[in-house]
């Protein structure tokens, strides 16, 4: 009787001010949702137009006759400079700077936030301190010093300087959200492992690592897109044979030799931005779970 009420009072009819107050919500979304996606409407349309129909100036109309060959184009033939090989260069070179400097940063950040959780070691938190105020610095401020530390030991210029230099900027980042979301799990489970006999890395490796899932997750999302997304690490340290899929794209659009090929342009934006809009549409889901579990505890 008593779930028959609740059932019955759930569905009752929803107010006049409730009502409105829903038609409203949803229409702000909707006006925001416009607002985000327009930009990539009038992208996608324009890179599948000819410049014949871009020279028309109307920028929301869908294209006359669809052709891929503003994206085979970026992809392929762009000049990027004195090369004219298109944006596959630099995606190769942005998969060799992402995948080491994702796993190296995630994983030092785990160690770090680790440590700092749960081996209250002399001087944690003056070292939890600096490395926030690590995250806070420009990265301006660096640029210089590390140019002149990397042109002295001979790796400037290379990818394992760019890969270091990605590395160095995310583990303050890391190790804050992990070390606040270790610091919401339960601590019996650590202190049970101490008296079962496991040590520092076997309890990070068999019991932390493990548990860790969902903060990695929201982990992954940030580094890849920050790490992908970058222009100014990648021009300065990265040197010319490494250059990154961000740099190439503003080498093409920002060429000035012939006629500006928009649908070009348009079509190797889309292409370089792909890989953080994958990660986001298929990972979406994770990364609010991530957060709700812990990412921004402490």
């Amino acid at each position: 009787m008593s779930q028959a009420k609740s059932a019955t009072a759930s569905k009752r009819p929803l107010t006049y001010q409730e009502v409105w107050g829903r038609i409203g919500i949803y229409t702000f979304l909707g006006v925001l949702a416009l607002f985000f996606l327009l930009p990539l409407y009038v992208m996608l349309v324009t890179s599948f137009k000819s410049m014949d129909e871009v020279r028309l100036g109307l920028i929301f109309s869908l294209p006359q006759h669809f052709s891929l060959d503003a994206w085979v184009k970026a992809w392929t033939s762009a000049c990027t400079g004195l090369d004219c090989t298109g944006l596959q260069v630099g995606f190769g070179n942005s998969v060799k700077i992402l995948l080491p400097s994702v796993v190296f940063s995630i994983l030092f950040g785990a160690l770090n936030g680790y440590a700092l959780s749960f081996w209250k070691v002399k001087g944690a938190n003056v070292l939890f301190a600096c490395l926030l105020l690590g995250s806070f610095v420009p990265y301006q401020v660096f640029i210089y010093p590390l140019v002149r530390f990397y042109a002295q030991t001979g790796i400037y210029g290379s990818l394992p300087a760019i890969v270091i230099t990605h590395i160095i900027f995310g583990m303050p980042v890391m190790t804050l959200l992990f070390r606040n979301y270790y610091s919401g799990l339960p601590v019996e489970l650590f202190k049970a492992a101490r008296i079962d006999g496991a040590g520092f890395w076997k309890i990070f490796i068999s019991i932390v690592l493990p548990m860790s899932v969902p903060i990695a997750i929201v982990a992954v999302i940030m580094q890849v897109t920050a790490i992908w997304n970058d222009f100014l690490l990648g021009l300065v340290f990265a040197g010319r044979d490494n250059l990154p899929m961000t740099v190439q794209l503003n080498n093409i659009v920002n060429t000035t030799t012939g006629e500006r090929a928009y649908n070009v342009n348009m079509a190797a934006t889309v292409l370089t931005s792909l890989v953080p809009l994958t990660v986001y549409l298929v990972s979406g889901r994770w990364f609010v779970r991530g957060i709700a579990s812990g990412a921004v505890k402490g």
